[in-house]
């Protein structure tokens, strides 16, 4: 891209500055398929010529790796970007696909040095409760991140798959500045009252998965040909058998109007995401990772183009259709605590 996408402030006008579209660094070092570490790194610098400076990561991404593979990147670049981190998922160090919830304050403060030591950094711009255990009270979890904010080791906090209320509660403990959930053209759960709600408290809305784990570009039909063993999405419901079938077939409109725009169906999915800013009155940064540097490039594109009113009618009804839950088991999605 010759021209720098836009920039928006995270969490109101005492926020971090970041391009109006972030990425997500996760699928570098798991969950889907091998990667070229040179094309990664090539993709990370192509992301702050576009003007993409909110950098995703977590601690539970390759059990640390995700952190450590960015520390390179975060010491050459540390005032360019806005550097974004979460804790609250567990692994098993002998089982890597076995996990757990914390969010005691005991746990926070470990992992928030955990963090820092693999980033390399002194400071964390958006730390980020990844996931919510309810058995530990809202108050004690964001009381611990805010005394790492009063220490000066995290800036702004952040909170992930929780609900409106949730949300609220939190927010009168301490300020959160993003909420970050799972929102695309496939998956609208966070419309029933985390938006709403952090539109009227000033929260930026983060959403991950934008273009629902690559199958709204239109690449995959049938997991078990398209993706390689190694790849988490094999055993996601809505890619699996008939609900991948039936999921596949509702890509049509999103491919009629990305031929009127000359764009790509993943273009087109991101450019719905990122109009939910001005269809729900809130700041609205959408995460979507790639490892190759032209899929950056076409998904900063994407902030340039604008769906008009019909187009966003003919794509309502989709996420209604979609077959499939967004994972295997949903109990600790905000979701499954909706009422």
């Amino acid at each position: 891209m010759s021209e720098k996408i836009d920039t928006v402030r995270i969490g109101g006008p005492d926020g971090p500055e970041a391009g109006v579209q972030g990425f997500g660094a996760m699928g570098i070092s798991e969950f889907y398929g091998s990667t070229d570490e040179a094309a990664a790194r090539d993709t990370l610098d192509a992301a702050l010529e576009a003007g993409v400076t909110l950098i995703d990561t977590a601690d539970m991404y390759g059990s640390g790796a995700n952190e450590e593979f960015l520390a390179p990147f975060v010491a050459a670049h540390r005032d360019e970007i806005v550097l974004a981190t979460k804790f609250g998922i567990e692994r098993d160090p002998g089982n890597g696909a076995g996990r757990g919830i914390r969010n005691d304050r005991a746990y926070i403060r470990q992992a928030v040095e955990g963090s820092l030591r693999r980033l390399g950094t002194d400071s964390i711009d958006l730390y980020y409760m990844h996931r919510r255990d309810p058995a530990v009270p809202l108050a004690e979890s964001v009381g611990a991140m805010a005394e790492l904010v009063a220490e000066g080791k995290v800036r702004h906090l952040g909170l992930s798959e929780v609900t409106g209320p949730e949300l609220r509660e939190a927010h009168a403990v301490h300020p959160i500045a993003a909420l970050q959930s799972e929102w695309s053209l496939f998956s609208r759960d966070v419309e029933r009252s985390a938006v709403g709600t952090a539109a009227e408290l000033g929260v930026a809305f983060v959403p991950y998965s934008p273009l629902g784990r690559g199958f709204l570009t239109g690449a995959f039909a049938d997991a078990g040909r398209d993706l390689s063993g190694d790849d988490f999405r094999r055993h996601q419901p809505r890619f699996s058998g008939e609900n991948a079938e039936r999921n596949a077939a509702l890509l049509d409109p999103v491919r009629k109007i990305a031929a009127a725009h000359g764009a790509t169906p993943a273009q087109i999915a991101l450019a719905w995401v990122q109009q939910r800013a001005t269809v729900h009155g809130l700041t609205v940064i959408p995460i979507p990772g790639t490892r190759k540097r032209s899929r950056l490039e076409e998904n900063a594109a994407a902030t340039r183009i604008v769906l008009t009113d019909a187009e966003l009618a003919e794509l309502e009804p989709l996420a209604g259709l979609v077959a499939g839950d967004r994972y295997p088991d949903m109990s600790h999605t905000a979701t499954a605590r909706e009422v």
